[in-house]
């Protein structure tokens, strides 16, 4: 029935997103023979590894049909992983490999199976399009939208994670760039996974914050910390759980810590589903609404959050927190 009614079409790329266009996947490493500058004596051997969006099927998909036509945002193409080895050889000169790999997110493998779109975008478009296309995916595959898994990786308790905040981490092998599975700290988890969890400095706790379109907005959890003696066993528990009571869901795209104290910027770009039917955005700014900061004691409730409120901004990112003395500074 969705064949007959929706028809998927590429969606056009505007110039200052072509760097972001999908690339195929290299099968085994290959070595790097290219190498500008120099790499210092004390480097230490070792991976880095980056993950972002590659879409499936030669770019993102626009989906047209009788109800209207449903959009893509362009952020939205699956998480492909990016590794560079660095090695010495016996020589003791370096060497570079490379290798990339999909996220094989459980969407991934239901639209890679079928070798052809499948899921029907519905960030953006016409307003009974988009209710159509979320009653679709809902019923063929359980969820409105895509798991991305293109925007960070991070390590907690020995283990390596690919996120995109619309869900829970994928579990990876930083070598081999293999997809374990799911992460859900303790099977407690009920909710998206902000993209940059945060370490608290000393304790080696992960700090996280899970946004949701319906009550409750946004809730901020605190993960076990890695156990020294056995990385494995601990690392995995989520020990504290916040509802921050918000009267909307605002955006939280990153998270800051001190020692005492965790960090959101509330800067009102909130979500809503019920824009979207209405013909409009998925996110608004709420540009009569003061931004403001909450500072929460790290095992704080709802009463315990400071609010300080600062003039409109943007600002997806937190660079860096700290404390000085009494003042804590963002």
């Amino acid at each position: 029935m969705v064949d007959l009614i929706f028809e998927f079409v590429d969606q056009p790329m505007i110039p200052s997103q072509k760097n972001f266009a999908s690339v195929e996947e290299i099968g085994e490493s290959v070595k790097v023979d290219c190498c500008q500058g120099n790499i210092p004596e004390d480097f230490p051997e070792g991976v880095y590894i980056r993950n972002g969006s590659n879409p499936l099927f030669g770019g993102l998909k626009l989906a047209v049909s009788v109800f209207g036509k449903t959009d893509s945002v362009w952020v939205e193409g699956e998480g492909m992983l990016h590794a560079l080895h660095f090695k010495k050889d016996e020589d003791g000169e370096w060497i570079f490999y490379y290798k990339n790999r999909y996220v094989e997110t459980d969407t991934y493998k239901m639209e890679s199976q079928r070798k052809k779109p499948a899921f029907l975008p519905v960030a953006e478009g016409d307003p009974l399009a988009t209710l159509v296309a979320s009653f679709f995916n809902m019923l063929r595959f359980g969820q409105e939208y895509k798991i991305m898994s293109n925007t960070n990786v991070f390590m907690h308790g020995g283990k390596h994670y690919s996120i995109a905040e619309n869900y829970i981490p994928q579990e990876i092998n930083p070598i081999s760039l293999e997809t374990y599975g799911n992460w859900n700290p303790g099977g407690a988890w009920s909710r998206a996974f902000t993209s940059h969890p945060k370490k608290v400095p000393g304790t080696g706790e992960l700090v996280t914050v899970g946004v949701e379109a319906k009550k409750p907005y946004c809730i901020v959890g605190i993960i076990s910390a890695t156990n020294q003696v056995d990385l494995i066993a601990d690392g995995k528990e989520l020990v504290h759980r916040l509802d921050l009571q918000l009267d909307q869901c605002s955006v939280f795209h990153d998270v800051g810590v001190t020692n005492k104290y965790t960090i959101l910027v509330d800067f009102m770009l909130t979500i809503s589903p019920e824009r979207v039917m209405k013909g409009g955005s998925l996110f608004k700014y709420e540009r009569e609404k003061d931004a403001r900061i909450a500072v929460i004691p790290r095992y704080g409730d709802a009463d315990s959050i400071k609010w300080f409120h600062i003039e409109p901004c943007v600002s997806y990112h937190i660079m860096n927190t700290f404390e000085d003395g009494d003042e804590v500074h963002i």
